[in-house]
């Protein structure tokens, strides 16, 4: 069995580089950040100190930083041209950010088309991609549309969304997907069992490409199949099960893919722990990294 790539968010409180010391603390493999407050639209640029600090703690600490999920203000498919302007200017900046990070990708939600309509919606995020990409920021940086639970207008619940806004987009090469396992789930793809994880993938393997997927976000769900809630909880624990997450990471088409939990945590790395632990008791037969634990 190839060696899975487990992980989780940590916080960059400190500084972004104590991010990848939490990693280790916590049994990671790879880490997601923030690259900045999401809370904030604009953050003071990155010094060189804190560029090489942060690369520096990478490799001491052994956890490579393997991607950044933008800020939760941004909307790319926003229809007012205000907030889809504010939007592109501060997605240019994660983006500009990973690049000077050395971080390979950037999750970002697609966004909610706020009554303009699903389609209106999916053209305008493929746009603000366009735009962005076409600054020529962040050449080497892959952006990962992240699947959805669909809550209000968010777009991003049905893997045909995604699909339109790589169609859409004049450079699809800069794009891939993020599959969140509670998100699919509250928008109606069940992966409880052997066969419906095999059936759902078929899905995904139809509709986007198994090729366009480039990370998971492990969570499991609080609501229901379908529920169009996006509520995570600990693996195992929620309405999904340990017998999805098995065949998840048994799965060998995703073996070597970043695996990333953004379950509920406390102060400690207590629950982090916990979770990865399930995780690596999931898998068929340990990886040579898990045998040295």
């Amino acid at each position: 069995m190839k060696q899975r790539r487990f992980g989780a968010h940590m916080s960059i409180s400190g500084g972004l580089h104590t991010a990848c010391e939490r990693g280790r603390c916590a049994g990671c493999d790879v880490v997601q950040i923030f690259s900045k407050n999401q809370q904030q639209w604009r953050a003071r640029p990155l010094t060189d100190e804190e560029i090489a600090r942060f690369k520096e703690a990478q490799v001491t600490e052994g956890v490579p930083v393997v991607m950044v999920h933008d800020s939760y203000l941004i909307n790319l498919a926003a229809p007012g041209d205000e907030l889809w302007h504010k939007s592109i200017a501060a997605f240019r900046e994660e983006l500009e950010r990973c690049a000077l990070l050395g971080i390979p990708c950037l999750v970002t939600h697609p966004g909610a088309h706020v009554g303009s309509g699903e389609d209106a919606g999916l053209r305008r995020v493929a746009a603000a991609l366009d735009l962005v990409f076409e600054t020529g920021v962040g050449r080497d940086v892959i952006v990962l549309l992240e699947t959805t639970a669909g809550q209000g207008s968010s777009l991003g619940r049905r893997f045909e969304e995604l699909a339109r806004i790589i169609e859409y987009s004049r450079h699809p090469e800069r794009l891939g997907v993020c599959v969140d396992t509670c998100h699919i789930f509250a928008a109606g793809y069940d992966i409880r069992t052997p066969e419906s994880y095999a059936a759902t993938i078929e899905e995904l393997d139809r509709v986007i490409g198994i090729a366009r997927v480039k990370a998971f976000h492990l969570n499991d769900s609080q609501k229901e199949l379908g529920s169009r809630v996006d509520r995570h909880t600990h693996i195992g624990e929620g309405c999904i099960g340990l017998e999805g997450f098995r065949a998840l990471v048994n799965d060998e088409r995703f073996a070597g893919l970043p695996m990333v939990l953004e379950t509920p945590k406390g102060d400690d790395l207590a629950d982090d722990v916990r979770n990865l632990a399930t995780l690596r008791s999931l898998c068929n037969g340990q990886s040579e990294h898990d045998n040295e634990r």
